[in-house]
Formats: C-alpha cells, sequence, structure tokens
C-alpha cells in the first residue's frame, strides 16, 4: 500500500499557492489524506531540509523544516498538512536545523591542495607572460630589422659558414635522390635479367635446335644478374651514407644554427630595449626598469655568446666529417660502377671486400631494398 501511495505521489504536481499551502487537485481528493496516511504508518523517514531551485517563486526560497522521502526518483516534502513536489534537478540540502545555508558556502579553511593548485596556476601564468613579454619584443625586433630601422648582430665569417652549409645540404639531397633512382633502375634491370635468364633457360630445354645458344645466353644473364647484385649492394652503401650524413649530422648542425639565430633575435631585441631605456630621463621607477633591462641582456648575451661558439665548433666537425665520409663513398662509387660495366667480377668484389659490405646469400630471407629506404 505504502508503494502505491509513494508512486502516486511522485507523479502528480501539487500547485503552490502564494501563502505556502497546497491545492487540494480535483483529480484525486485523497491524496493529502494518504499522504498524512504514510506520515503517520510509513518507513522512516530522512530527516533533511530541502530547498527548491527554480520552482515556482524565487529560487532561494525555503521550504519549512520538516522530513523528505524518495518516490519514483524524485524528492517530496512531507509536512504538517502541506505535500509539495520538488524537482529532482532543484533540489539541494541544508543543514539539519533547517538554518538555509548551502554546504558549499562553508567557511573551512583552504588545506594544502589548494594552496599547491594556486601555487601551480601562478607559477604558469608567469611563464606565459614571459613568454608573451619575449614574444612581442622578438617580433618587433624582427619586423624593424625587415623594413630596415632596426639593426641585427652580424657575424660575416659565421654568416658564410651557414649560408655554405644550407647550399651543400641542398646539393647534397638531389645527389641522394639520384642515387636512390639509380637504385630503384638497377633493382628494376636485375630482375628483368633475371626473368630473361629463366627464360632462356627453359628454351634451352625445349629447343633441340637451339639448345647451345639459348644456354650461352642464359649462363650470361645470370652472370650479370650476379654482378648487379653486387653492384647493387655497393651503390645501397654509397646512398645509406649519404642519406645518414644529410638527414642526421647536417640537420643536426642546422638545428644549433636555428637555436643561434633565435638567441641573436632575442639578443638584439633585448640590446634594443635597453637602448630605449638608456636614452630616456633617470628617475627612481625608470632606474630600476633600466636595471632590470640591464640583468636580462645580460643573460640574452651570454646564451648568444654560447650558441655561438657551439655552431662555430659543429660546422668545424661537419667540415671533417664530410670530406672524410665522401672520400670513402665516392671512392667506393667509382671503383664499383667500373667494374660492373668493364664486366670484371674479380675486381667488383674486392672493391666490396676492401670497404667491407657484405651481401646476403641469395636463399636468406630479408625485405627488399625498396622496403628499406
Amino acid at each position: 500500500m505504502t508503494d502505491g501511495i509513494l508512486g502516486k505521489a511522485a507523479t502528480m504536481e501539487i500547485p503552490i499557492h502564494g501563502n505556502g499551502e497546497a491545492r487540494q487537485l480535483p483529480e484525486d481528493d485523497g491524496l493529502e489524506q494518504d499522504l498524512q496516511q504514510v506520515m503517520v504508518s510509513g518507513p522512516n523517514l530522512n530527516e533533511t531540509s530541502i530547498v527548491s531551485g527554480g520552482y515556482g517563486g524565487s529560487g532561494d526560497g525555503l521550504i519549512p523544516t520538516g522530513k523528505s522521502i524518495s518516490c519514483a526518483g524524485r524528492e517530496v516534502w512531507v509536512g504538517p498538512q502541506r505535500c509539495v513536489y520538488l524537482r529532482e534537478a532543484g533540489v539541494r540540502e541544508l543543514d539539519p536545523l533547517g538554518s538555509g545555508r548551502h554546504p558549499s558556502h562553508s567557511t573551512t579553511p583552504a588545506g594544502p591542495g589548494d594552496e599547491v593548485a594556486r601555487g601551480i596556476a601562478g607559477e604558469k601564468f608567469d611563464i606565459v607572460k614571459k613568454w608573451g613579454i619575449n614574444t612581442y619584443k622578438c617580433t618587433k625586433q624582427l619586423l624593424s630589422e625587415r623594413f630596415g630601422r632596426g639593426s641585427r648582430t652580424v657575424d660575416l665569417e659565421l654568416e658564410l659558414q651557414i649560408e655554405l652549409l644550407r647550399e651543400t645540404k641542398r646539393k647534397y639531397e638531389s645527389v641522394l635522390q639520384l642515387g636512390r633512382a639509380l637504385t630503384a633502375h638497377l633493382y628494376s634491370l636485375l630482375q628483368t635479367q633475371h626473368a630473361l635468364g629463366d627464360a632462356f633457360a627453359d628454351l634451352s630445354q625445349k629447343s633441340p635446335e637451339l639448345q647451345e645458344e639459348f644456354g650461352y645466353n642464359a649462363e650470361t644473364q645470370k652472370l650479370l644478374c650476379k654482378n648487379g647484385e653486387t653492384l647493387l649492394g655497393a651503390v645501397n652503401f654509397f646512398v645509406s651514407s649519404i642519406n645518414t650524413l644529410v638527414t642526421k649530422t647536417m640537420e643536426d648542425t642546422l638545428m644549433t644554427v636555428k637555436q643561434y639565430e633565435a638567441a641573436r633575435l632575442e639578443y638584439d631585441a633585448y640590446r634594443t630595449d635597453l637602448e630605449e631605456l638608456s636614452l630616456g630621463p633617470r628617475d627612481a621607477g625608470t632606474r630600476g626598469r633600466l636595471e632590470s633591462a640591464q640583468a636580462t641582456f645580460q643573460a640574452h648575451r651570454d646564451k648568444y655568446e654560447k650558441l655561438r661558439g657551439d655552431v662555430a665548433i659543429k660546422l668545424k666537425f661537419l667540415e671533417e666529417n664530410k670530406i672524410k665520409v665522401m672520400h670513402k663513398q665516392l671512392l667506393l662509387f667509382h671503383n664499383a660502377v667500373s667494374a660492373y660495366f668493364a664486366g670484371n667480377q674479380k675486381q667488383l668484389e674486392q672493391t666490396l671486400q676492401q670497404f667491407n659490405i657484405k651481401l646476403r646469400p641469395p636463399g636468406a630471407e630479408k625485405p627488399s631494398w625498396l622496403e628499406e629506404q
């Protein structure tokens, strides 16, 4: 009986008068009597005060202290001679005394976690602020240089070396692209020679009158295919070495160059800022800003000088490494190509032994060289 009464109360709204009294619904005159019976003989009720927000009247109106029960997922206020339907979305709990205070409004002191969160937020704000100021100054300096209104620090010797490196990298990338094209063509040639040799061998067995001629050609294609595999191994080694030089060694040096150029821009930006402050009036506020600008300028100057030294050292080592690597690779490429087209199989094999290039046996399982590129 109790479940039926609660279900009935949960599915019907009871309008509220301005004086807080509930009006009897014409559809069910016994609803109030049923709820009163629940108060007398029903289950234990939660002693919880309820605030109805956003339902008729003001959102902060308080329902007099009493008891509430849950009916079909909705809260029903039950008080002496009044029953109020409360929307589930607008229900908030008050303290047991019905004082009207919301739990979120408690004056509990902030814990250590709140202090840490505020500290982290403050640090992030300072980082973003410094980044914004630095970006503004560098952008202003860059535009001034582009339009010819600002001065920039130039190391002529270092700038020439950097430009030469970029030009050399572009040329080596062209050689690398051509080397890869050559390996692709050689691979296609080897596949064609291998298929042609198999066709000649098959015809040699099926054509008795041309067996000798087909046999000679089959042996020639097999020999060319074997020498081609040796040449392909040498060319692949050449291409791999060029690729390492271009994409790793040169690229690493150019990354340091980019950091150096960014440090140079920051150095000039803060140098210009310091010069503008030095030309301004000298008062107490300006003096403090001038000292701060001087310290910041010195820090960026040290960073610029350090990166300039790093770039000079890397350019020197890169040039030495490039000469050593290319001397070996160009000698390998020349000897291998010359021996292959001269038909000198012995010299071709000696070339690979000289440079410690090992070819896999024909039956070994490995991905094709096209998959390794």
